[in-house]
């Protein structure tokens, strides 16, 4: 059973810090390009940071970038997404997403995890 889980999420306040993480399971991470996706109420969903299977590309939004980094540790079977300067338009619930890099239609969704930022 495939699972992405993620985990990091919580209360910050406006210019700070934090660290998401997705724990994967179930497949073997280098055969998936990985993402971070994130939705607020109202919005449609919005790819955030992306990072190719090597991990030798990576894509990001316009508002984040400069301020998150995308990684991944195959090893450990993870994918990280460092968000620092942190802002109000920031807050909203961030999903992790893998999409093998062969077949598009195998494609895996974690459950999401909240980020606030308090001004």
């Amino acid at each position: 059973q495939v699972q992405l889980v993620e985990s990091g999420g919580g209360l910050v306040q406006s210019g700070g810090s934090l660290r998401l993480s997705c724990a994967a399971s179930g497949l073997v991470l280098s055969q998936f390009d990985m993402a971070w996706y994130r939705r607020a109420p109202g919005k449609e969903r919005e790819l955030v940071a992306a990072i190719t299977s090597s991990g030798d590309s990576t894509n990001y939004a316009d508002s984040v970038k400069g301020r998150f980094t995308i990684s991944r540790d195959d090893a450990k079977n993870t994918v990280a997404l460092q968000m620092n300067s942190l802002n109000s338009d920031d807050t909203t619930v961030y999903y992790c997403n893998g999409r093998h890099v062969n077949y598009d239609v195998i494609e895996y969704w974690g459950r999401g995890t909240q980020v606030t930022v308090s001004s």
